[in-house]
This record gives C-alpha cells, sequence and structure tokens, in this order.
C-alpha cells in the first residue's frame, strides 16, 4: 500500500487546523483548571493552556511519522485537557465531591477503551486518583481547600491512561494509511454522511452527492450482484444451495425476524451508547431486547447507478444501501453499503457503515459451510479482513483509515431443516459480547417488510 508522501500545501493546512484546535481545547482546558482562583487566574489560565496545548500538538506533529498517530504522551495530555472542562461543569451545576467526579471521569475514560479490563480499571483507578487529591490536600489541615472538579477528572484520566498504557502494551487502533487516495485502500467504502444523522434517507442524500439515479426500495436485488463474485480458495460458490445463493442475490425477497442475545456484562454500556449516540446518529441502532425486536424489521436496498464518472454507468448498480429499519416507526437500525472486490484470488464483502465525516467498514472473507451455506469472517490471517475506522476529506476524497484491534465478527447463513437462518456474532478482545439471530423467509405479495 502507498503512503502519503512529504507534506504538501493541504498537509500542512490540516496539520494547522489540528494544532488550532488543540490550542482551543487547551485554552478552555486553563480556564476550567484556574476557574476557582478569579478571573484574571482563569484569563491567564486560558492563555497558558493555549500555549502548553499548542506547542504540545505541534511538537507532535513534527515527529510524527507517515503512517502512525500522533505520539502516546500526546494524546494522554489531549484527554486529560478534554476531561478539565466537564470537571468543571460537575462543580458548576451538580456540586459534585472531587472522588465521584474523579471515578466518573476514570469510568467514562475506561469505558472508550471497549475492552473489558479497561472498562474495569477505569473507575478504579478513578476513584484511587480522587481520595489520593483529597488525602492529599487534608494533610497537615483537616479543612484543607476543596479539590476543583477540573483538577479531578483531568488528573483521573490521565492517571487511568497512564496506568492502562503500561498494563496494556497492543494497541486497539492502528493506523494503516494517512491522506490517500481510496483505491489504494480496497477494503474500505469511503462514503460518509456529510450531515449529523444517518438515518434511512442515507442513499437518497449521496445519489445527489454522486450525481446518480437514486432508486428506492428495489423489489428483486441482492446484497451482491452474485455470489461468484466472492470464489476464492476458500469458498467455492457452487457449493452454495440454490436458497442461501438466492438470499445473497435476491435479498429483498426475503423478510427478516431478528431476536437479539446480548451478554449481561454490556448491557449498561450498549444502553448507554445508544440512547447518546446510536439513535441520534441514525446508525447501529441494534434491538436491546427480544421484546422490542418483536415489533417487527422492515428491510430494503435502495440503489444508485448510472454515475458519471463509474466504468460502467448505464443501469449498473454502483451503491447498494441495505437500510434496516423498525416496522413501526421505520427508526433505522442499520445503514450498511454492501460491495464486493477481488484481491490475490480471493473475493471479499466489505460493508460500510455512513458516519459523519466517516466510515465504519467491516470487511469479510467468506468460507464454505457444510450443508450449502457461507460463512462471512472478520477473523484471518490475511491483510485483508478486518474492521476500519476511515475518515474522509470532503474536499480531497482522500481517505485516512485505522484498521480497529480487538473488534471481530462472524455472519453464518445456513439451511435449518429447509428453512434459511443466520447467526451474526459479535467479540471484543475475544469475548462475546452480542449474537444476532436471524430468521429468513419469503416476503408476502405486496410485503413491505
Amino acid at each position: 500500500m502507498d503512503r502519503a508522501g512529504a507534506a504538501g500545501p493541504a498537509q500542512q493546512a490540516q496539520r494547522a487546523q489540528q494544532i488550532g484546535i488543540a490550542s482551543a481545547i487547551g485554552g478552555l482546558a486553563g480556564a476550567a483548571l484556574t476557574a476557582h482562583r478569579g478571573r484574571a487566574a482563569t484569563a491567564a489560565g486560558a492563555v497558558a493552556g493555549a500555549a502548553w496545548m499548542g506547542a504540545a500538538e505541534a511538537l507532535a506533529r513534527a515527529r510524527q511519522r507517515p503512517g502512525e498517530i500522533p505520539a502516546l504522551w500526546s494524546r494522554i495530555l489531549m484527554s486529560g485537557a478534554l476531561a478539565a472542562p466537564f470537571g468543571w461543569m460537575s462543580d458548576r451545576f451538580l456540586g459534585a465531591g472531587p472522588v465521584p467526579v474523579a471515578t466518573a471521569a476514570g469510568a467514562a475514560a475506561g469505558a472508550l477503551g471497549l475492552r473489558p479490563q479497561k472498562v474495569l480499571l477505569g473507575p478504579v483507578t478513578g476513584a484511587a486518583v480522587g481520595f489520593g487529591l483529597v488525602g492529599r490536600r487534608r494533610l497537615g489541615s483537616e479543612a484543607g481547600p476543596r479539590v476543583p472538579g477540573s483538577v479531578a477528572a483531568a488528573a483521573a484520566v490521565i492517571g487511568y491512561r497512564v496506568v492502562s498504557a503500561v498494563a496494556f502494551r497492543d494497541p486497539q487502533v492502528s493506523l494503516l494509511a494517512e491522506r490517500v487516495s481510496a483505491r489504494d485502500v480496497p477494503f474500505v467504502v469511503p462514503l460518509a454522511s456529510r450531515t449529523g444523522y444517518v438515518g434511512t434517507g442515507y442513499v437518497r442524500s449521496l445519489a445527489q452527492v454522486l450525481g446518480g439515479r437514486y432508486t428506492a426500495d428495489v423489489p428483486d436485488i441482492g446484497i451482491v450482484a452474485s455470489l461468484d463474485e466472492l470464489a476464492g480458495p476458500s469458498f467455492d460458490p457452487a457449493r452454495a444451495d440454490p436458497l442461501v445463493r438466492e438470499f445473497y442475490e435476491h435479498t429483498t425477497r426475503f423478510a427478516l425476524d431478528i431476536v437479539p442475545q446480548w451478554r449481561a456484562w454490556v448491557r449498561p454500556g450498549y444502553l448507554l451508547y445508544r440512547t447518546l449516540l446510536a439513535r441520534p446518529l441514525g446508525q447501529a441502532n441494534v434491538p436491546m431486547s427480544q421484546r422490542e425486536a418483536q415489533h417487527g424489521v422492515r428491510s430494503r436496498i435502495d440503489t444508485i447507478s448510472g454515475l458519471p464518472d463509474a466504468d460502467s454507468p448505464g443501469d449498473v448498480v454502483a451503491v447498494r444501501g441495505w437500510i434496516r429499519s423498525f416496522a413501526d416507526t421505520d427508526e433505522p437500525i442499520y445503514v450498511g453499503i454492501y460491495t464486493t472486490y477481488r484481491h490475490e484470488g480471493r473475493g471479499y464483502v466489505s460493508v460500510g457503515f455512513p458516519l459523519p465525516q466517516a466510515s465504519f467498514t467491516a470487511t469479510l472473507l467468506p468460507h464454505d459451510r457444510p450443508g450449502g451455506g457461507i460463512v462471512l469472517d472478520s477473523r484471518s490471517e490475511l491483510d485483508q479482513p478486518g474492521h476500519y475506522l476511515t475518515y474522509i476529506d470532503p474536499q480531497t476524497a482522500e481517505v485516512t483509515v485505522a484498521a480497529v484491534r480487538g473488534f471481530a465478527e462472524r455472519l453464518d447463513v445456513y439451511l435449518d431443516q429447509g428453512e434459511l437462518r443466520a447467526e451474526h456474532a459479535f467479540w471484543v478482545f475475544g469475548l462475546p459480547f452480542l449474537v444476532l439471530h436471524y430468521r429468513m423467509h419469503r416476503k408476502a405479495p405486496g410485503s413491505r417488510m
């Protein structure tokens, strides 16, 4: 894979923007950390914070090599700076003490680490930092001044990040490409949302951006054009049962029933994620319970064809967007762009989930399954399968790609007594956290579900 070369004007402008953002965050952090000392101190703290974080960002970016993410020390500083204003708000609006603030800040930082060990480490480290700050202030004076929430939050997050870096040395994310053409990274789907909401109308909006012909709810189309595109050493399309082939090549002929099976340990975190992120974003909004799933799932595929810059414009379908939503409200569950490609004699399925100015892609390798089924798996020793978070530059369409380590999924489509079934399993760092059980059956005439 090609890497970006020497920094050009666009990269220099981006770096200047990054330094400016870091300075702004530093200014807010400096003000939050010194707000308890009065207005003059707050102003001085804002100036000092902006200068400090701007200089740190400039140094980190100057030493950053192509294909690398910024240095760990700079990321730790940034996380502490981001935590300080939230700690200040806890003082201002909640009156929470330093121990609860530090514990909450550590818990939030740990939750972002995804790994269960990190999730548990976060609040433990935060509480230890909080008690440590209180004990330090009370040395020699039982009525020492109160530790500001901004200090407690920043110290807790920085403390957690340092302990986590020592305890967990393997990276969760690694940068694969820095501002390269999408053609250099065939394993990602570089289609983003240009607004803060994805939703069931995403493909229609994308067609306006790409200049193609939009068709909603195509009555007879599949998530792949042909299973033959996936042929390779691990998968022979000729072995697939005709009903399994039909599902992939004519997906809209089938209705879906879904039963989610969540592990208990992940439910609280998922509920928070769903409330704060998935629903407002209109993406990756998986049912929380079987009762909720019983409302029904509407499955449809919207397409875009006739792209002006495509190799084969005309009636060739260039984009297939499989949209699954709750049948009673049409609230989106998944909005996925399904593509196939070939690399070194193998076929792959890449599913892109659009995000604001970004995309999360799952690239899966097909395998034969006894009985005529198909398994799509992200776990492989090959370099293509996996999960990738991609930022798409809205001006140049260049992409920056990071591999998301520790996340894995497996989609198993098979026949059970002549009926189509599927199990979609997910793991994080080897721990299973969700299985989606699907039942597929032919739609009734005129049905939209």
